[in-house]
């Protein structure tokens, strides 16, 4: 007989204030840990590529000038449009390049803004692309 045989038998003690704990609720106590919080965003974040802001050559700026002067003089028609811009990166160097298409109604040249029928606002500095059926086949 050891000095704990007395005991052995004896059930567990409660406590008055706090409930038994479920299976789930005991095994999550012991679930591992992130040691280093963070890390796997981080790395995913480095890991994501960007594409370089390109600037338009001045002949490419001056088509895009004629086509916008177009939309502004067509704007009655509706016309629809597939709009290709710079959208800059929030965390870092670069960002990508998106595709629009809508029906365009109105150009807001002080706010610098192409504003669509469905509510899409898209930022005229950032443009790099604008397709029509109204563009003539020389543009």
């Amino acid at each position: 007989m050891s000095r704990y045989d007395d005991m052995l038998d004896l059930p567990r003690p409660a406590m008055p204030r706090a409930k038994p704990l479920t299976g789930a609720e005991r095994a999550a106590q012991f679930s591992p840990f992130a040691a280093l919080s963070g890390y796997e965003a981080a790395i995913r974040e480095a890991a994501r590529l960007t594409e370089p802001a390109v600037e338009l050559a001045e002949d490419g700026a001056a088509a895009l000038d004629e086509k916008l002067r177009l939309l502004v003089d067509n704007l009655v028609r509706r016309p629809l449009v597939t709009v290709t811009w710079f959208e800059p990166d929030a965390k870092k160097e670069g960002g990508a390049f998106r595709v629009f298409t809508g029906r365009l109604r109105r150009v807001d040249e002080a706010a610098g803004l192409l504003l669509f029928e469905g509510g899409q606002r898209l930022p005229l500095a950032a443009v790099r692309g604008l397709e029509s059926e109204i563009f003539p086949e020389f543009l």
